[in-house]
C-alpha cells in the first residue's frame, strides 16, 4: 500500500473484460482467498482505556499476585485459629485486643501473638501471626483500653474469612491468551494486575465507498429519483462489528475520474469496499475501474446466489477490493458471506460461529433454478417448534436484513419449497432474542402505534404483514399472539367474526375509513362523489393506471368488488401496505388505488370514502393469558390508547357499540 497512486496509474497490459462469469459460492471464496494472507496484519500497543473490543495479540502473564497480600474478607478480628478450638457458649475463650486497628492500605505494625487478636476492616492486610478472622458479630467485646478483650463462643477454622496472596491470580499465571477479544471483564482483569497498556492486533483499515449519481447523504434533501446512502452506514457499522476500522470516503458519482480518485485513496487502506455499479448495464462503471487494477485484479465477478449475483471480488497487489451489489439486502448479505471472514482474519478474530435451528416453512416459496438462494426469514414459535416466515421484501429493501432472524439456504436445483417443509435456519445472531409478542396479519399504522406502546413497556415485539387471511391462518396454527384482520363477509356484510374458527377469540379493535385515493387536481376524479363513479372514470381511460393490494387482504376484497371483474392497467401490481399504495399514487407511478384515509392525508392525496371497516384482532385462545397479550389489550382499552388511535384518524367504538 506504499505507493497507492501508482497502483491506479499502472494499467494491466491485458485489460480484463470477461465479467459476470457466474461461479458457485465455494469456488468464489476459494478464488478470493487464494490471493490473500488470512492472518492478522500486525501488532500495536495501546492504552488500556482504548482497548475495548480489541483483540489480544500475545499472551498476558501476570507479574504480580492478586491479591498481593493475605486479605480479610469481613470486618472482624484476626487471630490464631488454634486458640479458638475450645471456645463454646458455656466456656467462651477470651483474647486480649491489640492496640491497633488495621484498615485497607495500612501495613500492620503488631504481631498477633498467643492470646491476642487485632481488629481488622474488610480488605485489610492480615497481621503477622494470624491465620483466621472471626466476624465482629460472632464476638463480644469487654473492657476498654489495655483491658479490652474479645470473647469467642465458637471455634474458627484456619483460613476463615481470609483470601491469601495469589489466590485469585498468581505471579507468572497466564491471564489472557492471544486471540481473546477484550470486553469490560478482561479490561478489569488487566487493570487488576497493573497493566495500563496492552498489545493487540492492528485493526484492518477498510475504505468504504458508495457509488451512483442517485446517492444522497442522510441529512441532505432528497431529490426526485434520489436514494439515501444507507449502504455506507450499514457496511461501515458491520466493519466495526467485525473488528475493523471503517474509513468512510463518502458517495462517488458515476464518473471514472471521481471513482478512480476514490479507489486510489481507498488503496491506502488495507481493504476497499464499494457498493453499486457491479453489473454491466449503463452507468455501472465500478467493474470497469476495478478491471484495470494491478494483478491479480478481478478474480470473481458473478456468483450463483440470490441475493448477490453481481458480486465482484478483486485483489490489487495484496489489497482486497470488493464491489458489493447496490441493493441493501444484497450488499449486506454478500458482505457477511464473503467479506466479513476476511476482515475477521485480518483482525485476529476466529471465524464467526454459525448457529442453526430446525423449523418448518410457513408458506410456499418459489426459488430461481440455477442459483443458490439465501432466503431471509422470521422465526415464530409454534407448538411443534419453529415456523419460518419469509421476509419477502426483495433485495432492494433496507429493512429486510435488520428484521430477519436468519436465513434458509435453498439449493440451486430446487424450484420451490412447499409450505410445511422442514428447513434449517442459520441465525444471523447467535444470541437470538425471542419476541415476547408476535403480530401476523394485515398491516395498519394504528397497530404500529399500539405495538410501539407495548415495546416501551419492555416487551419485545415483532410484526409480519401477510394480509388478513394469512393472519387467520397463523392464528389457526397458534403461531402469533394477534392477527390484525379486516375481512367483510360477502353474504352478511359482517366484519371478521364470521371467519373465526374454534380456538380463536375476537378482540374488537377500531374503525378505519377505506377510500378511493388519487392525486389532488386529477380532473378525472375531482368531481366524482362516489368510489363507484371514480372507478368507472378510471375504467374508461386506458391510460389510467391503478395500484392493487395483495391477494388475501381485506382491501383487495373491496377493490375487486369495486371493479366487478374488470382488470385495468396496474391490476397485477400488488403491494402489501396502504403506504405503498399511497406512495405509488403520490409519485405518479399509478393514478389511483384504495387505502385508508389516515395514509391518504399523510401523502396529501384526494380521498373518496368507500367503506367504514372494522380492524379487529384475532387471538388464539392458547395465548390469551400470556402477559404480553394481556398488556396489549390493556393498552388498546386504555384512555391513552384511545387518544393515540383517534389522533391518527381512527375511531374507537364505545363499549356498547356493535
Amino acid at each position: 500500500m506504499s505507493d497507492a497512486k501508482s497502483l491506479i496509474d499502472r494499467r494491466n497490459a491485458a485489460r480484463q473484460r470477461q465479467f459476470l462469469d457466474i461461479i458457485e459460492v465455494s469456488e468464489a471464496s476459494d478464488r478470493f482467498h487464494a490471493h490473500l494472507r488470512l492472518e492478522p496484519l500486525g501488532v500495536e500497543e495501546i492504552p488500556l482505556h482504548e482497548a475495548l473490543s480489541r483483540v489480544v495479540a500475545e499472551p498476558v502473564i501476570s507479574e504480580v499476585n492478586v491479591p498481593g497480600f493475605d486479605r480479610t474478607n469481613v470486618d472482624g478480628f484476626a487471630l490464631r485459629s488454634a486458640e479458638s478450638a475450645e471456645a463454646s457458649e458455656e466456656a467462651p475463650r477470651a483474647l486480649r485486643l491489640n492496640g491497633e486497628v488495621v484498615t485497607p492500605g495500612v501495613v500492620p505494625a503488631e504481631t498477633v501473638d498467643s492470646g491476642t487478636a487485632t481488629l481488622v476492616a474488610t480488605g485489610a492486610v492480615i497481621p503477622r501471626g494470624a491465620d483466621a478472622v472471626v466476624m465482629v458479630e460472632d464476638t463480644d467485646v469487654t473492657g476498654e483500653g489495655e483491658d479490652a478483650r474479645i470473647e469467642l463462643r465458637r471455634p474458627v477454622a484456619p483460613g476463615a474469612y481470609i483470601t491469601f496472596a495469589g489466590t485469585d491470580i498468581g505471579l507468572g499465571e497466564t491471564v489472557l491468551r492471544a486471540g481473546q477479544r477484550l470486553t469490560s471483564r478482561e479490561i478489569g482483569l488487566l487493570a487488576a494486575i497493573g497493566r495500563d497498556r496492552v498489545k493487540v492486533f492492528r485493526r484492518p483499515r477498510v475504505a468504504v465507498i458508495s457509488t451512483g449519481n442517485e446517492i444522497v447523504a442522510p441529512g441532505d434533501s432528497l431529490p426526485d429519483g434520489g436514494v439515501f446512502d444507507s449502504n455506507q452506514y450499514i457496511v461501515a457499522a458491520a466493519i466495526e462489528e467485525m473488528g475493523g476500522e471503517a474509513v468512510r470516503l463518502g458517495a462517488v458519482p458515476d464518473r471514472r475520474d471521481a471513482l478512480d480518485d476514490a479507489i486510489s485513496r481507498g488503496l491506502e487502506c488495507d481493504m476497499v469496499i464499494m457498493s453499486g455499479g457491479t453489473s454491466k448495464g449503463a452507468g455501472d462503471i465500478c467493474y470497469e475501474a476495478v478491471g484495470e487494477l494491478p494483478a491479480p485484479g478481478v478474480v470473481v465477478h458473478g456468483v450463483a446466489i440470490k441475493p448477490g449475483k453481481p458480486l465482484c471480488l478483486a485483489v490489487a497487489g495484496t489489497t482486497p477490493v470488493i464491489v458489493l451489489p447496490g441493493f441493501p439486502t444484497s450488499a449486506i448479505f454478500t458482505f457477511h458471506r464473503f467479506v466479513a471472514p476476511v476482515i475477521r482474519a485480518f483482525a485476529g478474530l476466529p471465524e464467526a460461529e454459525n448457529v442453526t435451528v430446525p423449523a418448518r416453512m410457513a408458506t410456499r416459496v418459489r426459488s430461481d433454478s440455477g442459483r443458490m438462494e439465501f432466503l431471509l426469514v422470521n422465526l415464530v414459535g409454534a407448538e411443534d417448534g419453529y415456523a419460518a416466515y419469509p421476509v419477502g421484501k426483495g433485495s432492494g429493501a433496507v429493512s429486510s436484513f435488520s428484521q430477519a432472524d436468519g436465513f434458509v439456504s435453498i439449493d440451486a436445483g430446487r424450484e420451490q419449497v412447499a409450505a410445511g417443509s422442514p428447513v434449517t435456519v442459520q441465525l444471523i445472531s447467535a444470541r437470538q432474542v425471542a419476541a415476547d409478542f408476535i403480530s401476523i396479519g394485515s398491516h395498519c399504522v394504528g397497530l404500529d402505534f399500539l405495538l410501539g406502546k407495548l415495546q416501551l413497556d419492555g416487551y419485545a415485539t415483532k410484526a409480519m404483514h401477510v394480509g388478513s387471511t394469512g393472519g387467520l391462518a397463523a392464528a389457526r396454527r397458534g403461531e402469533c399472539d394477534i392477527a390484525g384482520v379486516h375481512l367483510m363477509h360477502a353474504e352478511s356484510g359482517e366484519y371478521n367474526r364470521p371467519f373465526l374458527e374454534p380456538g380463536m377469540t375476537l378482540v374488537e379493535g377500531y374503525r378505519r375509513l377505506q377510500g378511493f385515493i388519487y392525486r389532488k387536481g386529477d380532473a378525472r376524479f375531482s368531481e366524482c362523489e362516489t368510489p363507484a363513479a371514480a372507478a368507472a372514470e378510471a375504467l374508461e381511460d386506458p391510460s389510467c393506471v391503478m395500484v392493487n393490494r395483495n391477494a388475501g387482504s381485506g382491501t383487495r376484497i373491496l377493490i375487486d368488488g369495486l371493479l366487478n371483474g374488470a382488470t385495468p392497467p396496474g391490476y397485477a401490481h400488488q403491494t402489501k401496505s396502504h403506504n405503498a399504495v399511497a406512495a405509488a399514487v403520490a409519485q405518479g407511478r399509478a393514478d389511483w388505488g384504495v387505502a385508508i384515509d389516515t395514509v391518504a392525508r399523510a401523502y396529501d392525496l384526494g380521498f373518496i370514502p368507500l367503506q367504514d371497516e372494522h380492524y379487529d384482532l384475532v387471538i388464539p385462545e392458547s395465548r390469551r393469558e400470556r402477559p404480553a397479550v394481556k398488556r396489549f389489550i390493556e393498552i388498546l382499552r386504555s384512555e391513552e390508547g384511545r387518544r393515540g388511535l383517534e389522533a391518527l384518524g381512527f375511531r374507537v367504538p364505545a363499549a356498547d357499540e356493535g
